[in-house]
């Protein structure tokens, strides 16, 4: 039996900005096979996992997790807005989140 994925995969695009101003409280992250605000819907208030590797190990695991929420939907292409506990650090930018499917409200 194959093991089966239990998130969506994302992308972090970066963070919250304007022209001059950047916003590191929110980022912005485009999920795999979302094309419109309206399939974004169904990822609000979801959980995302920034899953990264460090070089020194705590409790014997050298992989870390950034825990966040998507918040509200960005623009009209599916690109969605999340925050997390603590900000995404730049080096973050263009790598992959995982985008939990609970908290259900199906």
């Amino acid at each position: 039996m194959g093991s089966t994925r239990l998130y969506s995969k994302g992308r972090v695009l970066g963070h919250k900005r304007g022209k001059r101003n950047t916003h590191p409280n929110t980022s912005l992250l485009q999920i795999e096979g979302v094309e419109t605000k309206e399939e974004a819907q169904f990822y609000l208030g979801k959980r995302v996992a920034y899953v990264y590797r460090a070089k020194r190990e705590i409790q014997g695991s050298k992989v870390r997790v950034i825990w966040g929420r998507v918040t509200r939907p960005h623009g009209n292409n599916g690109v969605v807005k999340g925050k997390f506990r603590s900000n995404l650090p730049p080096h973050a930018f263009g790598a992959s989140v995982r985008v939990m499917l609970y908290p259900s409200n199906v």
